[in-house]
C-alpha cells in the first residue's frame, strides 16, 4: 500500500524487450487502452459516490440506458473543468509541498544501487514534511471556519480537481520524457525505441529537477500526502452533513495511523520496487498524482453520502484489529531494516538472524552482495508483509458495511495487485540472485500465505 503498488496500472518495464505481437500489445496497444481507461475510471468512481448513491449497478444502468458512448458522454457532461479556485488549490499545494521538500532538514538516506551502479541519495525529511503539512491544514481549517469557509470545497469540486490533475500529469509526463531524452539526471535512463511506450513507462529511473527528486515529489510529497489530506477533508464534510458518524471516523483514524507509520518509515519505502524498478512516466506519475486521489480515497468518499452507525463496541473492535494489522506491518518492515543496518548481525525474535548472502553482478560488471532474510516474519513467507497490508485495508473499509461494492474497490484492487506483485518480485529476484534465490525459496517455500500460497 502506501505507494507500495499505489501507481500500478498493469504493464511493467520488463516488457520493453518483447517483440512481435506481444511486444505490440505490451508496448503500444496496452498503454493506449490503459491511458484511455484510467482517467475514465476515477471519474466513474467520483460519479458513483456523488450521483449514484455509491452503487455500481446504478452507474451501469445509467450508462446502458442511453448506450455506452452516450452514457459515458453524459457522465463527463457532469464534470467541470478546473476553475481559478481549483487551479489555486492544486498549484498552491504543489508549491507548498516542493518548498517543504527543499527546505526542511533531514538525514542523508541512500537507496539501493541501480543496475548502472548509481546510488540514489535522498534527504529523509518525509515525516517532518507530513507533520508540518497536517499541522498547516489544521490551522488553515480553523482560519477558514472562522471566516465562514471550509476546506471541504475540495469535496464539492472534486471532479474539477481530478480532471485538472489528469491534464497536468499529461503535460508533466511529456516534459519528463523530453528531459530523459536530452537532459538525463544519471546514466539510468534510455529509450525503448517506442515514443508512446516511453511516455507511458518513462525514460529515467531517478529524474531530478533543480536537485529535487521527481519520484519523491510525485509518490510521497503529493500522492501519499494528498491521500491523508483528502481523508481529513471527506471526514470533515461528513461531519458538516451528518454530525459525528463513528464509521467515518474509525476508517479515517486507521488510515491516518497508517500514513503516520508510512512517513516515519519513508526512507525504507525508497528501497521498494515502486522506486527501484518503475521509471517516472505516466505509469507511476499519473498514478501518484491522480489515481491515489481518485481511487485510494474511495472509502472515505463513499462514506460522505452513506453514513453508517456502527455502535461503540463494533467500532472499537474494528479499530483494534486495524491497529494490530498496522503493528504487524511495522514490525515486518523493521525486521528488514534492522538486518540492513546491522549487516545481518542482529537478533530476530530473540535468535540470531538466519540469512543468505546473495551475490549478484551489475550491468557494469561490478560484483555486489545483498542479504536475504529467512528469520522472523520473513521466514513465514517471502512476501508475508503484504498480508497485514491487505487486512488493514479491509478493516478501514469494513465500517462502510456491505450495502454496496464500491467501498471495497480498493481492497479488491490491492489484493490483485499484491498477488501479481509476488510473481513480479520473485521473477526479478530470480534473475538477479539466480542460485542464491533458489536456495532462499527452498528455505522459505511460500510466497505470501503460509501453507496456502
Amino acid at each position: 500500500m502506501g505507494t507500495s503498488g499505489l501507481c500500478r496500472l498493469g504493464l511493467g518495464g520488463e516488457m520493453t524487450g518483447q517483440s512481435g505481437l506481444m511486444g505490440t500489445i505490451n508496448r503500444t496497444l496496452g498503454p493506449i487502452m490503459l491511458m484511455i481507461y484510467s482517467p475514465n475510471m476515477v471519474i466513474f468512481m467520483w460519479y458513483t459516490a456523488v450521483h449514484c448513491d455509491g452503487s455500481y449497478s446504478e452507474l451501469v444502468r445509467r450508462i446502458l440506458e442511453k448506450g455506452v458512448l452516450r452514457g459515458v458522454a453524459d457522465i463527463w457532461g457532469n464534470v467541470t473543468l478546473g476553475s481559478p479556485v481549483v487551479l489555486g488549490i492544486i498549484f498552491g499545494y504543489m508549491l507548498f509541498a516542493l518548498f517543504l521538500q527543499a527546505v526542511l532538514p533531514g538525514k542523508r538516506a541512500e537507496g539501493p544501487v541501480t543496475p548502472k551502479g548509481n546510488v540514489p541519495v535522498y534527504k529523509d525529511n518525509g515525516f517532518l514534511c507530513y507533520i508540518v503539512t497536517i499541522a498547516t491544514f489544521a490551522g488553515l481549517t480553523y482560519y477558514l471556519k472562522q471566516h465562514g469557509m471550509s476546506p471541504t470545497i475540495v469535496y464539492d469540486r472534486f471532479d474539477e480537481i481530478l480532471v485538472t490533475l489528469t491534464l497536468f500529469s499529461l503535460v508533466f509526463c511529456a516534459l519528463l520524457q523530453f528531459k530523459g531524452y536530452f537532459f538525463p539526471s544519471s546514466s539510468d535512463h534510455g529509450s525503448s525505441g517506442n515514443l508512446l511506450f516511453d511516455f507511458y513507462w518513462g525514460t529515467e529511473l531517478y529524474p531530478r529537477v533543480f536537485g529535487l527528486d521527481v519520484k519523491v515529489f510525485t509518490n510521497c510529497r503529493f500522492g501519499m500526502t494528498v491521500w491523508p489530506l483528502l481523508c481529513l477533508i471527506f471526514g470533515l464534510k461528513s461531519y458538516e452533513l451528518h454530525g459525528f458518524v463513528d464509521s467515518m471516523w474509525v476508517s479515517c483514524l486507521l488510515q491516518m495511523v497508517y500514513f503516520t507509520k508510512f512517513f516515519w518509515w519513508e526512507a525504507g519505502y525508497m528501497s521498494t520496487i515502486d522506486i527501484m524498478v518503475d521509471r517516472a512516466g505516466y505509469y507511476i506519475c499519473w498514478g501518484c498524482l491522480v489515481y491515489i486521489a481518485g481511487f485510494y480515497t474511495s472509502v472515505s468518499l463513499y462514506l460522505v453520502n452513506k453514513p453508517v452507525q456502527l455502535g461503540s463496541t463494533v467500532a472499537a473492535i474494528i479499530f483494534l484489529l486495524g491497529l494490530i494489522s498496522i503493528a504487524i506491518n511495522f514490525h515486518v518492515d523493521k525486521q528488514k531494516q534492522d538486518i540492513r543496518e546491522s549487516n545481518g548481525k542482529c537478533l530476530i525474535w530473540g535468535r540470531p538472524a538466519k540469512v543468505i548472502r546473495a551475490k549478484y553482478t551489475l550491468s557494469t560488471g561490478e560484483k555486489r552482495e545483498s542479504i536475504l532474510l529467512m528469520s522472523g516474519w520473513w521466514g513465514v513467507a517471502r512476501h508475508f508483509h503484504y498480508v497485514p497490508e491487505l487486512l488493514l485495508s479491509f478493516f478501514w473499509t469494513l465500517p462502510a458495511g456491505f450495502e454496496n461494492l464500491m467501498p471495497y474497490s480498493y481492497v479488491i484492487f490491492l489484493f490483485i495487485l499484491l498477488t501479481h506483485r509476488t510473481y513480479r518480485d520473485d521473477d526479478k529476484c530470480s534473475k538477479k540472485y539466480t542460485t542464491f534465490w533458489d536456495a532462499y525459496c527452498k528455505q522459505v517455500p511460500f510466497k505470501m500465505i503460509p501453507g496456502i500460497f
